[in-house]
């Protein structure tokens, strides 16, 4: 067991046959540890068992994190993350299955650490008993060690026999910890330095004074969903289409790449960055951001006279960072009034946000300009059931027509039992998000809306493929040529498609170079 602990990977497609056989380095240490007086060998073995159990805990842990979120768990930061995926568990799978999945994991944690401290103790007796031979095995283990590591012996010439992953393990996450705590104090210095801080209000944003500008980010809508082989031919052809079909309705659109901060989940980071102009890629970043008073895109709108909106159909409770950012009202799935039933995860679908947002705020009469922040989230994980698109908009109604669509749809379960078949659903789930945002568009967008849509980030690796980037895919749409001349220097292209050679930048520079695109050329220089 505790050779097995020792030697145990973090990566999922490590854990072969091949990788067990290996020479831990740290068993020679152990050994020599444990051979301590026999009154300090029992706090000992505690104390290494519990260690030990530990270290396996979070490399299961980044097993799951590498596979869904393409990083490894942070034992400082990713905590508040378990009550997302208590929800998720839910949303697809029922209450029942998501206790059941508790109480696993609870017994899973429990007999490890129990099985760990249990075969330290029994091996320190065994040393204790037999401390000769156990020094004698420590120095063989150790010469064993030094000399294959020395030789570079390895299996199949990936595989070193050598092994000292544990202590690098330890030592890395050790460090990690560390850097968590130090960078709280180098992310304020980074929320203080800010070019647009004190700039008048009268001088920010005056190229888009009288416009509806509204930020739409698309769930999950990645670099792969464009890019990937198995992928594009289904997701491409629809965005040429809409290029096609928004330029019919007197539409143009300049598209080109960002690089999120985070991958496969934890949107809000997405937002963040976005808003703000900083990188957020951990819940430590984001607290300390939304108790500053940064300059967000939404402040800077609302400081120009325009009303801000938050339309937030994924939400299911108060959001009081609203407030941060700068939201005269936030709509969410408690008051959109939607009356249909949930699609997995998502409480409404894209079709009925977009549709309903004109009833409550884009068609009203007499309205001031608008500024909206809007996730969809039809394309969010699990990806089934998935709505169908509908032709007349005028029968979504309340959303009781989406009933059948739950119905006779996928379950994620069956979904998921088959691996190969989650990527489909998901190039499925882009297009449903994406052909009701374009019909959106030309159904009812007129002459003063500016729209940009993006992905928050890229799906799982399931979906997006591995070796993925961190790249998504963002597009400015208006009837407006000045608005888009307007940015001719960012070296976007035509359409709704960005393609290889188009710009990549950070996520976070997007806020600046927005405000000096569409500011006067005196606050631009």
């Amino acid at each position: 067991m505790l050779f097995v602990a020792l030697v145990f990977p973090n990566i999922l497609s490590r854990l072969t046959p091949i990788g067990l056989l290996r020479i831990p380095v740290e068993g020679a240490f152990l050994i020599a540890l444990l051979l301590v007086p026999a009154k300090a060998r029992r706090v000992v073995g505690i104390v290494v068992g519990v260690l030990l159990g530990w270290l396996v805990i979070e490399k299961c842990l980044d097993m799951g994190f590498f596979s869904e979120l393409n990083r490894p768990f942070d034992p400082v930061l990713d905590w508040v993350l378990f009550d997302d995926a208590y929800s998720f568990v839910v949303d697809s799978y029922g209450r029942i299955a998501a206790l059941g999945a508790v109480a696993a994991i609870v017994l899973l944690v429990a007999g490890i650490m129990a099985l760990t401290t249990w075969a330290t103790l029994r091996i320190g007796r065994l040393i204790g008993a037999y401390p000769r031979r156990s020094l004698y095995a420590a120095g063989g283990m150790a010469v064993a060690w030094a000399a294959t590591f020395a030789l570079g012996a390895s299996f199949t010439g990936s595989v070193p026999i050598a092994a000292r992953s544990s202590a690098t393990y330890a030592w890395d996450r050790a460090h990690q910890a560390k850097a968590g705590f130090a960078d709280s104090a180098n992310f304020m210095k980074e929320i203080k330095s800010d070019a647009y801080a004190n700039v008048p209000a009268d001088q920010m944003l005056t190229a888009l004074k009288g416009k509806d500008v509204i930020f739409t980010f698309v769930e999950s809508y990645g670099r792969s969903a464009v890019e990937h082989p198995a992928l594009a031919p289904l997701v491409d052809p629809v965005l040429d289409a809409g290029t096609k079909q928004l330029a019919a309705a007197g539409f143009g659109a300049e598209s080109g790449w960002l690089t999120s901060p985070t991958f496969g989940g934890g949107s809000w980071l997405a937002h963040s960055t976005f808003e703000s102009g900083v990188w957020i890629n951990n819940e430590q970043r984001y607290r300390n951001l939304v108790s500053s008073n940064r300059l967000t895109l939404t402040k800077a709108f609302k400081n120009a006279g325009a009303r801000t909106v938050s339309i937030m159909p994924g939400a299911t409770r108060a959001w009081p960072e609203g407030k941060f950012y700068g939201y005269d009202t936030v709509w969410d799935s408690r008051n959109l009034g939607y009356q249909g039933p949930k699609f997995s995860w998502a409480p409404m679908p894209d079709q009925y946000t977009l549709k309903q947002f004109n009833t409550i705020e884009y068609k009203k009469a007499g309205r001031a300009p608008l500024m909206v922040e809007m996730p969809l989230v039809s394309s969010h994980t699990p990806w089934a059931p998935i709505p169908s698109y509908i032709d007349d908009w005028d029968s979504i109604g309340d959303g009781t027509i989406y009933a059948s669509m739950v119905a006779d749809g996928k379950k994620p379960k069956a979904l998921w039992a088959n691996p190969r078949d989650v990527r489909p659903e998901y190039g499925k789930s882009v297009v449903y998000s994406v052909t009701s945002l374009v019909n959106w568009v030309t159904k009812y967008g007129d002459d003063n809306l500016v729209l940009v849509f993006l992905g928050d980030h890229q799906p799982s690796p399931i979906a997006s493929g591995a070796g993925a980037s961190h790249d998504v895919p963002i597009s400015i749409v208006t009837k407006d040529k000045a608005v888009l001349e307007r940015i001719t220097d960012w070296q976007w292209v035509d359409g709704l498609r960005p393609q290889g050679d188009t710009p990549v930048w950070p996520m976070s520079a997007f806020r600046d170079k927005f405000f000096t695109a569409f500011g006067p050329k005196a606050a631009a220089s």
